[in-house]
């Protein structure tokens, strides 16, 4: 299917701060304390990268994350504990799960309920992370969010519901809740004042980030990553843009062609976020954001290299292309947006009129693509309509979906 990249106009400042070495080694470290800690699946799919005539293409499997089938569990859990660790005034380092859990830190911080707003992968990291630490979890969804993933959240003990709202209206109602009710807002979406929460999701996301530059044999020269706010895709470019200072792979972001906050930003080449606003009609409801985080936004403008928009067409692709692989190429079960960055790699090799943008991205046979499969199927009814009837056009109800 046609796609469509621009370049960001980036000024590179330097090391990301936030996302540096000690940071991850923090954030890691805090992940690993979790007795259900193991690190995802990096598949490497040989045969894909033989039918698409580059050198290599690596593909990270979050269906395996803490048993929770997507990556968000990793924001949400770093943000809660760093939001612990503030309120007795201790580092995160002296509290690792087993404290964390412990009756003296309960008692010393009290009974807390913790506030977001999702499609439902965030939601149900955010709504887990709460019982496992014996807090509370209120969750908002977005008007036609899945049934599988409110009902997911709620068994994780979490109140939730889905609203009238398109997700960024679910984003503002929640925040308003959290206010009114003395409540903690655990969302990465940033605004001015709300910034140190929003920074620790994304720190959060960065484990991932790194356990695929620890786990890849070879330097990647091209990664493609999905972005909603682009909290995710900030954390990842960032984690890489440090790890290799001199020579970084180009960074990709890839977003639906109906929800594409982050090229109309990029495309605005004056470093200023754009929001898009209305329904967001798209199978890929954790993509479907209008509102960038400006956290994300600020490491992408300078770090990141190509944004891309692509059809619903292109994410069932990749869907279909993991889930029924090559030869002996492992099989990946990815969701709609889970699978956008492979389906928009592969749509610029396999669709003739893509050649431009192959060329423009600088693709050829010596390119090693990184992707990262972010959910699995944490809506089944949805993946069997893709991926069994071929269906892709809006399934989710044509209503504002969005989040994570």
């Amino acid at each position: 299917m046609d796609i469509t990249a621009i370049r960001f106009p980036k000024q590179p400042e330097g090391m990301i701060s936030f996302l540096d070495q000690e940071h991850m080694r923090e954030v890691g470290g805090f992940h690993q304390s979790f007795p259900m800690y193991q690190e995802t699946p990096l598949v490497s799919l040989k045969n894909l990268a033989g039918c698409l005539g580059v050198k290599s293409f690596y593909v990270k499997d979050e269906s395996f994350r803490f048993g929770l089938n997507a990556f968000k569990v990793l924001g949400g859990s770093y943000a809660v504990g760093k939001y612990i660790a503030q309120k007795l005034g201790v580092s995160i380092t002296q509290l690792p799960y087993e404290r964390m859990v412990s009756d003296a830190v309960k008692e010393a911080v009290g009974d807390l309920t913790f506030v977001t707003a999702t499609d439902g992968n965030h939601g149900r990291g955010v709504a887990w992370t709460a019982r496992q630490l014996r807090q509370k979890a209120v969750v908002y969804m977005p008007q036609g969010s899945s049934r599988e993933r409110l009902e997911n959240i709620r068994a994780e003990g979490a109140e939730a519901s889905i609203l009238n709202l398109n997700y960024d209206e679910t984003v503002r109602f929640a925040a308003q809740q959290a206010q009114k009710n003395h409540w903690i807002m655990v969302q990465d979406t940033s605004w001015p004042g709300y910034e140190a929460i929003p920074r620790w999701i994304i720190q959060g996301y960065g484990t991932m980030a790194l356990e695929a530059c620890q786990a890849l044999p070879e330097r990647p020269t091209h990664i493609f990553i999905q972005a909603g706010v682009g909290a995710l895709a900030g954390a990842v470019t960032g984690v890489f843009a440090n790890r290799y200072p001199d020579d970084k792979p180009t960074v990709i972001v890839v977003e639906p062609e109906q929800a594409a906050c982050i090229f109309k930003s990029a495309q605005a080449a004056d470093g200023k976020p754009r929001f898009v606003t209305g329904a967001m009609r798209t199978i890929m409801a954790g993509l479907a954001c209008g509102e960038p985080c400006s956290i994300g936004w600020e490491v992408l403008k300078h770090y990141a290299d190509f944004a891309l928009v692509c059809t619903d067409e292109t994410a069932a692709r990749g869907m279909r292309i993991l889930g029924a692989p090559l030869a002996d190429d492992r099989r990946v079960i990815s969701g709609e947006s889970g699978a956008a960055g492979v389906g928009a790699a592969a749509d610029i090799f396999l669709q003739p009129q893509n050649q431009k943008i192959r060329e423009q991205l600088g693709l050829n046979e010596d390119s090693v693509i990184l992707c990262f499969s972010t959910e699995g199927a944490t809506d089944r009814k949805s993946y069997q309509e893709i991926v069994w009837n071929g269906k892709f056009a809006n399934l989710m109800g044509g209503a504002g979906n969005a989040g994570k």
